[in-house]
């Protein structure tokens, strides 16, 4: 999402007020370049947030905003996100560090600004930058594994995050909660999955621990070196502290294989590089943090269950959006297709289609 080759130029309809941005900038930071004006290119990926480049002659940072429209309450929280990162920074450095943040005077909306990390990104296809082998789908499966591992080792109580989260009860309250959105986002072409919610409330794991969890841990969220080690994490808005494996199901979520049906495989766009040679299967995955966490996995299924549910109604409450004509994306015209495929998947993850 944040590699130079990424950047495009402002999408008609997401425009930034440059002059009012400007002015924010020299008033909270104080190493800008003098007499320097400001430039904003947009990032081209992501389906939620808006992200935004600005340079100001050498200086360079990152702008988060929430996308055009309403949003659903407690979504695109950018004051949350702001300081979850001033909390995580120091114990953990691949999350960027945070300037500043803005309640809404400046452009309508909170956003905040952060560190612009360079380095690569790996979507859907290798950069040309790399040589895309076997063994380096290996060497990043295996640097996702460790990462995890270190964000979920940290002890959260010598954070400032002891003083925003609730981590008792996280996993009931999960669970509570996306049902709710997904009903309250629910359109006449999808799902009610009346069964697969009945199954989520009734099978939900009695939580023994609770870690920093990102909740969006995927591969194209973070940066790489040309080696294949990791120089950054983005995407905050939905880290908490709560149940360690929660993190992990939703990361496998996202976690495609060859092996998967074309419309999970597709239903994001073009199939993610964790599809190709050499990356881990879900499965080698889970084995991996397993055998370095020292967690008992033996209910992965309920928590992956649940990631998938989640994601649909993720994917939903987008569509919604476009389905009301809160935006206009193209993209999300045919989101109702992913949100009942996710739903199928989720229901045979929890074996609720045999027989």
């Amino acid at each position: 999402m944040m590699s130079t080759l990424d950047t495009r130029e402002v999408r008609k309809g997401e425009e930034l007020d440059v002059s009012k941005i400007e002015k924010f900038l020299h008033e909270s930071i104080s190493d800008l370049p003098p007499q320097q004006s400001l430039q904003v290119k947009q990032f081209g990926a992501g389906h939620s947030n808006l992200t935004y480049e600005l340079t100001v002659g050498d200086w360079q940072a990152v702008l988060r905003r929430p996308p055009m429209g309403p949003v659903a309450p407690k979504a695109h929280d950018m004051e949350r996100e702001y300081e979850i990162l001033k909390a995580l920074h120091e114990v953990y450095p691949l999350a960027p560090k945070p300037y500043a943040f803005n309640k809404g005077d400046v452009i309508g909306k909170p956003f905040f600004i952060m560190e612009r990390r360079h380095g690569l990104v790996f979507d859907s296809e290798y950069p040309n930058e790399v040589n895309g082998t076997p063994e380096l789908g290996k060497k990043l499966s295996e640097t996702m594994v460790d990462r995890l591992v270190e964000l979920h080792a940290i002890d959260f109580k010598n954070t400032d995050l002891r003083h925003m989260v609730k981590p008792e009860g996280f996993l009931d309250r999960q669970v509570h909660g996306w049902i709710k959105r997904y009903e309250k986002a629910i359109t006449d072409d999808v799902v009610q999955a009346v069964e697969l919610k009945k199954w989520l409330i009734e099978n939900i794991p009695s939580s023994k621990e609770a870690s920093i969890i990102h909740y969006d841990y995927k591969l194209n969220n973070a940066m790489f070196n040309e080696s294949g080690n990791m120089v950054g994490l983005f995407d905050w808005e939905m880290a908490t502290v709560g149940d360690p494996l929660a993190d992990v199901g939703a990361a496998m979520s996202y976690w495609i294989q060859s092996d998967d049906p074309e419309l999970l495989q597709t239903g994001l766009g073009k199939p993610p590089l964790t599809v190709k040679p050499g990356f881990y299967s879900r499965e080698e995955f889970i084995e991996s943090y397993a055998a370095k966490s020292g967690r008992d996995v033996s209910k992965i299924h309920y928590y992956l269950t649940f990631a998938y549910f989640k994601l649909a109604g993720i994917v939903q409450q987008i569509y919604y959006r476009y389905k009301k004509g809160q935006t206009n994306d193209p993209r999300f015209a045919e989101m109702n297709v992913f949100v009942n495929n996710l739903i199928t998947h989720a229901e045979r993850t929890a074996g609720l289609d045999d027989g």
